[in-house]
Order: structure tokens, then sequence, then C-alpha cells
């Protein structure tokens, strides 16, 4: 009960403690349990990055020293922790650091891995005719993902990879 009070409070509705009775307490009770969960109200959780240049803090603020800075719009990224409009994310190197919330996106991306250039397939099989290969490194906007296989785009160009070639797909 004490966690309804406060998400109501939170929201600026001013509400005696004893007027949370009965029929008022019920609804939202099952407002609280029946809401949808959104992409990112539970970590971890994909985005990518929105802004051109975004700098990763060691710390959730602008006074902590800047370890890296991204120059890369769609680098994909996992948020592992949230705090108060900042997020820890890790890249696909595995570095972690604070990014402010701002600069993300819960667009999905995923980056190409590996050592050799990756097939991308005009269907989800790996007997599907070649498109063309991408190199490691590139970043792809994500669709579905089914059976080992990823719908991806990159500019106006789109086929499918296998996921084995990605970081940024399935489960964070």
């Amino acid at each position: 009960m004490r966690k309804i009070l406060s998400l109501v409070s939170r929201t600026g509705v001013s509400m005696p403690r004893h007027s949370l009775t009965g029929p008022i307490c019920a609804a939202i009770v099952s407002l609280a349990i029946a809401a949808p969960a959104h992409a990112e109200d539970e970590v971890p959780y994909w985005v990518s990055l929105r802004a051109d240049e975004a700098n990763m803090r060691v710390g959730p603020s602008e006074a902590y020293p800047i370890e890296w800075v991204y120059q890369r719009a769609g680098l994909p990224l996992k948020v592992v922790r949230k705090m108060s409009g900042w997020r820890l994310v890790e890249d696909p190197d595995g570095a972690r650091g604070w990014i402010v919330s701002r600069f993300l996106s819960l667009e999905r991306s995923a980056i190409v891995t590996g050592e050799e250039p990756s097939a991308i397939r005009a269907e989800p099989s790996s007997g599907a005719s070649l498109l063309w290969r991408a190199e490691p490194g590139v970043v792809v906007t994500l669709g579905d993902c089914k059976s080992g296989w990823c719908k991806v785009t990159i500019g106006e160009k789109s086929g499918w990879m296998d996921e084995g070639s990605l970081w940024g797909d399935g489960e964070p």
C-alpha cells in the first residue's frame, strides 16, 4: 500500500490517506497491476544513440569526468541501470558508463560483429540468395528476428542476417 501512495503523491494528487479505501483503492491497485510494462520500465533493455555526439561519464552527473565521447548516431547500447535522467549503458565492446537519457532512443539497432564481412540474404536462410555483405562495425536498423535470423536495414537496402553476426539483437 505504501508504494501506491507514493505513486499517487508523485503525480501531484493530494489525498488524505483515509480516502484511499474501498472502491478507490481497488481501482488504483487494479490499474497498477494491469498497466502494461514499457520497454524502458525494466532493465536491461536495448537503446540506440540518438545524437551524433554523446558523452559517456563515469557517474550519473555532469560533474563526473567524461570517459568516452561517442560520435555515431544509431549505435546500439544496452541499458543496465537507470538513475534520474541518466542511464548506465554498456557498449558493444563491453565498456560501461553513464549517458543522459535524452541522447538515447528506443529505436532498435545492431552492429555487425566478427572478423569478416557478414552475409545479408534475401530470406531468413543460409541457402537464400546473397544480396550483399556488411563489414564488421556497420550499424544496421533492426527489424523482426526469428529462428536465428534478423531483418536488417542499411540505408534503403534491407535483408536478413544471421543473429550470430550481430550485437544488439535478442534479449539484453
